[in-house]
């Protein structure tokens, strides 16, 4: 496994280059990086024209302002009176029912985000995430039993056989999902969020596909539960009331496939990027290892920092504004790149410098950027993604990643398909 190369090539413009065409997105990386760092220079806001795909039934879009300063990117999340999310949060346009059927309360402005959000976050307070911290440890357990047990030769596919696995075990323990429909949900995941990578099918059919089954799984789920509760999170949502109302079976199926597609995934790749990184480093490793108790609130936050598992989302401005020097009118469509938010060199010493050390603020923005769309699960992510490294600390400290990772093709998730190790 190469360590030689360079994370940013600072010698490139960002004159000519497009972020909206896919070629860009299969670039090196530290050729993307450097794309990225021009822009953060520049005076103004770039806009870019959006891609024309031929097999879209959807219109192309009027175009963007590339948010890629994180103070950016803060100040669009935390305003938004003047930058709503009802209008797509992805940069394409969509009529707003497949928005919200795909995006649930991510796609939606208050009182609509409100009331869905007070009622879905029933399940995840603080009494909510202790309550499964226990099989948060118990599943984390099991999976490194696993690998033991089936790899006698030391050395798996860590992304399949231990970073995706266990949030997906875990979130279907929580939403009370039987275990013989894990394989299953996982398939759906992967086809919804890798629509543009041929590995997971990599068509408008196959990802309809797969929400629409797993929207209907939910929505028979939710309908479950709310006549027959059990102790699980699904039946805490569906009874959940706030001034009186309560989820229906069609928001719930929206808002699992959110939780469901978000909570593995996003997860998965801040474990699968953090163990990658860890073998790069293994100095940063030895620090967090050595001082487990002291360095895991900010390790765990700089490895989200450092894989940013969600690119961007976009936000539409409501009214004219000014973003920086760039004015931006009613209308106009602002994509936050957060992916570059956290390389922002006037907000974090040496950006390209992974410390498991690096203090929590300024706050990274691989959660969002703050504001009501601040990720609800932030806090359960942040447990899982600890007590992954803690399992492996204790019980394979060596493990190491001996091959290059298989990155999935997308704009819009930093993920990783495939990443071989051994604990030889």
């Amino acid at each position: 496994m190469s360590q030689g190369t360079p994370l940013v090539d600072t010698s490139v413009s960002a004159e000519g280059v497009s972020l909206s065409n896919p070629e860009f997105w299969l670039a090196p990386r530290s050729y993307r990086e450097g794309v990225f760092h021009a822009l953060r220079q520049q005076d103004e806001l770039a806009f870019y024209e959006e891609w024309e795909f031929l097999d879209s039934p959807f219109p192309k879009g009027p175009g963007y302002f590339a948010l890629t300063r994180h103070e950016d990117v803060w100040h669009v999340s935390r305003n938004p009176q003047l930058f709503c999310s009802g209008q797509g949060s992805n940069i394409g346009d969509l009529p707003q029912e497949m928005a919200e059927f795909f995006g649930s309360m991510i796609a939606m402005d208050d009182p609509k985000h409100f009331r869905l959000r007070s009622i879905v976050s029933k399940g995840f307070t603080p009494k909510e995430v202790a309550r499964i911290e226990g099989y948060v440890h118990d599943k984390a357990r099991e999976l490194v039993d696993s690998l033991i047990e089936r790899f006698p030769e030391k050395e798996c596919d860590f992304v399949t056989e231990f970073a995706a696995p266990l949030p997906l075990q875990i979130i279907c323990e929580m939403m009370g999902i039987p275990k013989e429909d894990e394989a299953q949900i996982f398939n759906w995941t992967n086809t919804i969020l890798g629509a543009g990578d041929p590995e997971f099918g990599g068509t408008l059919d196959a990802l309809m596909g797969a929400a629409i089954g797993m929207f209907s799984y939910a929505q028979a789920l939710g309908e479950s539960r709310l006549a027959t509760p059990a102790d699980d999170l699904t039946s805490v949502m569906m009874h959940a009331e706030v001034d009186g109302q309560r989820l229906t079976a069609q928001e719930f199926g929206s808002f699992f496939i959110l939780l469901v597609v978000a909570g593995n995934e996003t997860t998965r790749n801040a474990i699968s990027h953090g163990m990658y990184t860890f073998t790069k480093y293994p100095e940063q490793k030895q620090i967090w290892w050595n001082d487990w108790d002291g360095v895991t609130r900010t390790a765990v936050d700089e490895i989200v920092r450092w894989a940013t598992p969600v690119i961007h989302f976009r936000r539409t401005a409501t009214e004219d504004t000014m973003i920086g020097n760039t004015k931006v009118q009613a209308g106009q469509k602002v994509v936050m790149f957060y992916n570059s938010a956290n390389r922002d060199e006037r907000v974090f010493t040496d950006p390209y410098s992974f410390d498991v050390r690096r203090p929590l603020q300024p706050q990274q923005a691989g959660f969002g950027a703050g504001g009501p769309h601040f990720c609800l699960g932030a806090n359960l992510a942040r447990r899982e993604i600890a007590v992954a490294f803690d399992e492996l600390r204790r019980r394979l400290p060596n493990m190491t990643i001996t091959s290059e990772p298989d990155y999935l093709q997308s704009n819009f998730i930093n993920g990783i398909k495939h990443l071989r190790c051994s604990w030889a």
